[in-house]
């Protein structure tokens, strides 16, 4: 049984970033190479980045991607490569991995099932190529197969070949998997290039099934993905890892790596024994390769030391995607920095902290100068040695009060921004809210009060606050960060103009019950290696408030709605399994016993009224990060009509 030394490699890029993907996807090429392996796996359609969208459309797009593979082709001596792109078949596309070897390109394997749930509309751009169907095509200069296509390479000096297979990330996913009939046509190799965004808890699946496509094949399972934020929504964990079967015993993940990394690339290394082709039970396409993938006899350089994922919590997972996204936005985007109305409240206080993190978790893997180069545009960064020197550079904080604001809220924006070290300002928007209620009261012809007027004098505190730091934003070329939570997103618990104003709104993918348990795990414990935030004691003792009525009214988020346990689990029964009301309210009552079946039916109804009525907000929030099982955003999980009946 021969010994091949395999990789996996995770790569951060960028649709149609076409210098920057191919010399990302070269460097980790090259790295794998003088590591030792003689196969390299990279993730699906990673030559164009996946999220490119309706540029699939693009005969240009497709051209450039085939002058991407030929320009790597090169680059591929002496080592074996899968890589991903889009490749156009009599006038269809399909998504494709590459398989090279030694400067050939040897065929095409391409995607079976396509993803066409929540954040996916892959059947929009893509077909699904049919199986046991192989075609020609001309590519890189040479006349090579793509299709349901299995590909041989020589194993040493027994002459005997190894026979790779490819299922492309949804392949995977499926009842009745490729791998299955893959195995009967002799593959023992399988590898999973895949494109599979972060979720909560995701990574145990994805462990599930590395280990049952190793068993399948009764040998090794090889996934790779991509890592970071690549477009704007996802974000991409990297987490490669390798699986093998395991004679009389239960198949084992033998080699995973750290996930979030920061890094342009990183490579996942393991040498494992892989039996070579046993004699098909069907008949196999096969893209046939003298390259031998074997180990030589030569000593190869030493693996290095594993570095297993240990992210395994909810909160760990927040904590570290989160700010990897917004490194990546940030850069991606060419802004300078960041700018947050710091409320003193929950919310502005997540988006504090997570830029903190950033910082932090960049520093700890980059080192100082690593992260000022990721950053170029940031003014000062080179000099900033630890976390909160480097926050001082890139986040500014301004608490806006009004005659609402409490001392409660001052203080504690204060002490936040002074503990993750932002620089902030404190204003007083009360003659701007002064200025345009007398206006208002003017044109009406009579004066506006609390009595009559609620909403609008709500409304007009949370918009006097926008123009004041977009204007900031502006000066700084930074990016403004809104603070709304996914159950605000989902009532339209949020002033248009006012606090959803901004270019990007980080939290937007997780309730607010989540987010009030994080930050208690923030100020307690924190993540590893970081440890607790004691200055979120202030945010914490407080009961969440928008602070826009009177503060004799004593005002909470949860008086003016429901409580936010309550609200999310209304949410995932009414947009997640898109329940009827019987449904949802029979749910709550077994799931909350405490409050009446009165007072959750007028829960559920409030909510349903308040979702429909919102969507026409949802539409203009600003872009957010997918973090959860499903998200709210309109561009996400959930396509909604903007005006809709009682349904």
């Amino acid at each position: 049984m021969p010994t091949i030394r395999l990789a996996a490699a995770a790569v951060n890029q960028t649709p149609v970033d076409w210098h920057g993907n191919l010399a990302r996807v070269v460097r980790a090429v090259e790295a794998a190479r003088a590591a030792g392996a003689g196969l390299v796996c990279l993730p699906e359609l990673c030559l164009t980045g996946y999220g490119c969208e309706d540029l699939y459309y693009s005969r240009g797009l497709r051209r450039r991607a085939l002058e991407s593979l030929e320009e790597l082709l090169p680059h591929t001596e002496g080592v074996a490569v899968a890589v991903g792109l889009p490749l156009e078949i009599d006038r269809a596309l399909y998504n494709a991995e590459a398989i090279l070897a030694d400067g050939e390109l040897l065929g095409f394997a391409l995607k079976q099932h396509l993803a066409n749930d929540g954040l996916h509309y892959e059947a929009r751009w893509f077909n699904p190529w049919p199986a046991g169907v192989v075609a020609m095509v001309d590519a890189a200069g040479a006349t090579v197969p793509a299709g349901d296509l299995v590909f041989d390479f020589a194993s040493g000096a027994g002459g005997e070949a190894v026979r790779v297979g490819v299922e492309v990330c949804r392949d995977a996913w499926v009842p009745g998997r490729p791998a299955l009939s893959l195995a009967e046509r002799g593959v023992s190799l399988l590898l999973n290039p895949s494109a599979s965004h972060f979720a909560f808890a995701k990574q145990t699946i994805r462990q599930s099934l590395a280990r049952e496509g190793a068993a399948a094949v009764d040998g090794v399972f090889v996934y790779t993905n991509l890592l970071g934020n690549e477009s704007g929504r996802s974000i991409y964990d990297g987490g490669a890892m390798i699986a093998r079967s395991n004679a009389g015993a239960e198949p084992e993940i033998v080699a995973a790596q750290r996930r979030f990394s920061y890094a342009d690339h990183t490579l996942l290394l393991a040498d494992l024994g892989v039996r070579a082709a046993r004699p098909p039970a069907a008949a196999a396409a096969a893209a046939r390769s003298r390259f031998d993938l074997s180990l030589p006899q030569a000593e190869a350089p030493p693996l290095p030391e594993s570095q297993r994922d240990q992210v395994a919590t909810k909160y760990e997972e927040f904590s570290r995607a989160a700010p990897l996204g917004l490194l990546d936005y940030l850069r991606k985007s060419g802004a300078r920095g960041f700018v947050l109305s710091l409320s003193g409240g929950a919310d502005s206080a997540a988006c504090a902290v997570l830029v903190w993190l950033m910082a932090r978790f960049a520093i700890d893997e980059l080192g100082p100068q690593g992260f000022a180069d990721r950053l170029q545009r940031v003014d000062g960064l080179a000099g900033a040695t630890d976390a909160r020197a480097a926050v001082a550079r890139l986040l500014t904080t301004v608490y806006q009060g009004t005659q609402n604001s409490s001392d409660a809220t001052r203080t504690a924006a204060a002490a936040i921004a002074g503990a993750v070290g932002a620089e902030h300002h404190e204003w007083d928007v009360d003659p701007l809210v002064e200025g345009y209620t007398r206006l208002a009261g003017e044109a009406l012809g009579r004066p506006l009060t609390w009595e009559t007027d609620d909403t609008a004098l709500q409304n007009i505190q949370s918009r006097a606050r926008a123009p004041g730091v977009w204007m900031l934003a502006n000066v700084k070329d930074a990016l403004l960060l809104t603070t709304g939570n996914r159950s605000e997103a989902s009532v339209g618990y949020a002033t248009m103009d006012g606090d959803t104003a901004g270019g990007l709104a980080p939290l937007s993918g997780v309730d607010k019950a989540f987010l009030r348990d994080w930050l208690g795990w923030m100020e307690k414990e924190g993540p590893r290696g970081v440890g607790p935030m004691p200055a979120l004691a202030a945010i914490n003792a407080q009961q969440p408030t928008a602070e826009l009525r009177p503060l004799a009214d004593r005002q909470t988020d949860e008086a003016d709605l429901m409580p936010y346990d309550v609200l999310d689990a209304i949410e995932r029964s009414v947009i997640v399994r898109l329940e009827e009301p019987e449904q949802t309210l029979a749910g709550l009552e077994q799931a909350f016993p405490g409050h009446a079946p009165e007072q959750l039916a007028e829960w559920v109804d409030r909510f349903r009224r308040l979702w429909r009525a919102s969507q026409w907000k949802r539409e203009r929030m600003a872009p957010g990060f997918h973090l959860d099982t499903h998200s709210v955003d309109s561009r996400g999980f959930r396509r909604w009509p903007i005006l809709s009946g009682s349904g």
